[in-house]
């Protein structure tokens, strides 16, 4: 049957601890002893501080935008990188010769720079979340020495800001000047382009297409002009034509009537005797050529009078047609006035629809000519519109990319001038006149708990195997369940009574000798782990 563990009461507690006091006493004093020699030999760390703000812009806003939040918080964590950097403390461990007791020890200068980054500290102050200033602090060892590696910190960080401020803009300055400048050329060249497709197209761009179709539209009333005036010039000219055949078919009336109204020879008593002649002469001829020779000199006589017969009567016909020829010719030469009127008027109306025709086909080629530059104008205006939106973006980039050289040259013209926002001293270094590390009282006190504390340990080491074991009546009654009638006391002899207390003080001194030997173990071995170190530091 298991018996649960009989708790202890406080009284019973505190008599263990009287038991064994010594061995809670003496690691106490030897480990308070020890803390008490490392943090007296501790040396003093003073601190110094200097509050830096941001100044504010002397410009307005719109004129120099003030950084952001974020802009100042980066530009702080940069600078910070610089001025702490290995480059920029060395020299300061050297200019006033701090960390003697490391570079002593031999300590690389590696470990010294971090140990001096670790003595910086860089405190922002906000205020309703915007960032206006920041602490530089700085703990050291020497109070003159702390005030100005302070200062000096402070004057990098300054100097540091202004030379950021100033290159930062000066390469954002050439940067943009780049860009402007390329964003010009690039904006010049679309131009040049769109002027060039302007005077190639001058006549069919989108801005004339209205006075395109006006001139069209004055074309068509003019071409339905001419067509009407050379459709009345075309009905004159027929009816002129129709008068002119009738007057000549009159005319030739009249010359068949010439022709009739001249006698025909052939109707005359003259044509009828000589015909008679010509008939009785002939028949004689007959009769004396039956009788007679061709060559009889009667048939010769003969046939002369009736060839001077026919002579006579060819002569009267070629009379006849003489006359008419002339009198032809007569009516032919005479003028006449109206069929002259007529064809001149004729060959005016030929010229004037000769003449309209001539202008109604220059009509048809600039009609032509027109549809065609109108119909050119939507492929005209569409790549106009490429290039006019090709322009209007660049033109957008350029003006863009201007106003923020504009801005940006103004900021760089105000941070070269201290003009723009920028960080100062308000509160200089000062010089530090008590030691803000290490807490000695604190650490006195810390190492008087730690030596309880282990003093604690100990006496519980010897003490916990016997709380499992019947030491007291009350342990008996509790783990036998049965009521404790009598105890008997322990019976020592004399020499036992005597060597107990004597044991006791050889342990005692033991113990004392132990402490006196361990507290400069302990201090070497506090010191060689550099522990309260930290403590001495500020940084705990």
């Amino acid at each position: 049957m298991s018996v649960e563990f009989r708790s202890r009461k406080p009284a019973e507690y505190a008599k263990i601890i009287w038991r064994r006091k010594w061995l809670v006493i003496l690691p106490a004093i030897a480990v308070a002893t020890a803390v008490a020699w490392v943090v007296y030999r501790l040396p003093d760390v003073y601190e110094s501080s200097t509050l830096i703000v941001v100044k504010a812009s002397t410009l307005p806003t719109s004129a120099v935008p003030t950084m952001g939040e974020d802009t100042i918080t980066r530009q702080l964590n940069n600078i910070a990188q610089v001025v702490t950097s290995r480059s920029s403390l060395e020299p300061l461990v050297e200019k006033y010769g701090i960390y003697q007791t490391e570079r002593m020890r031999g300590e690389p200068m590696e470990v010294i720079i971090d140990k001096m980054r670790k003595d910086i500290r860089v405190e922002v102050n906000t205020r309703n979340d915007i960032t206006n200033g920041f602490n530089i602090i700085y703990h050291g060892r020497d109070p003159k020495a702390t005030q100005l590696v302070t200062s000096e910190l402070a004057s990098k960080y300054i100097n540091e800001q202004t030379k950021n401020s100033i290159n930062s803009t000066t390469s954002a300055r050439q940067f943009f000047d780049q860009q402007v400048s390329q964003a010009k050329e690039e904006l010049d060249v679309i131009d040049n382009r769109r002027g060039d497709f302007m005077q190639q197209n001058v006549g069919n761009l989108p801005s004339g297409a209205a006075s395109l179709v006006g001139q069209l539209t004055g074309l068509r009333e003019q071409q339905k002009a001419y067509i009407s005036e050379i459709g009345r010039f075309q009905d004159r000219r027929s009816a002129l034509g129709g008068q002119l055949a009738l007057i000549k078919k009159s005319t030739e009336q009249v010359r068949d009537e010439v022709i009739e109204n001249t006698t025909d020879p052939k109707t005359t008593p003259a044509w009828a005797q000589l015909a008679a002649r010509k008939a009785d002469l002939e028949a004689q001829l007959g009769r004396m050529l039956t009788e007679l020779k061709p060559k009889h000199p009667d048939v010769l006589s003969k046939q002369a009078e009736v060839d001077s017969v026919k002579r006579s009567m060819d002569e009267m016909v070629s009379d006849w047609k003489q006359k008419i020829k002339d009198k032809q010719e007569k009516l032919r030469d005479r003028p006449d006035l109206h069929v002259a009127s007529l064809e001149a008027e004729l060959r005016l109306m030929d010229s004037e629809i000769k003449r309209g025709q001539r202008t109604l086909a220059d009509i048809e080629i600039q009609i032509s000519q027109l549809m065609q530059r109108i119909n050119t104008v939507p492929g005209v205006e569409v790549d106009l519109g490429k290039l006019d939106r090709e322009y209007q973006t660049k033109k957008a980039a350029y003006d863009s990319l201007l106003a923020t050289q504009q801005r940006i040259a103004l900021g760089a013209d105000a941070a070269n001038q201290q003009q723009g926002e920028s960080i100062q001293v308000i509160d200089s270094a000062y010089l530090p006149s008590q030691p803000v590390a290490p807490k000695r009282f604190l650490l006195f006190a810390m190492g008087l708990g730690m030596g309880l504390g282990l003093g604690l340990l100990l006496a519980a080491v010897f003490e916990a195997p016997k709380l499992l074991t019947i030491q007291t009546g009350e342990d008996a009654t509790h783990y036998t369940g049965l009521p404790l009638l009598a105890t008997v006391p322990n019976l020592l002899t004399p020499q036992e009574a005597r060597a107990i207390p004597r044991r006791r003080r050889l342990l005692l001194a033991a113990g004392v000798v132990a402490t006196i030997v361990s507290i400069p173990l302990l201090a070497l071995a506090l010191r060689a782990t550099h522990v309260f170190e930290l403590f001495s530091s500020g940084h705990a």
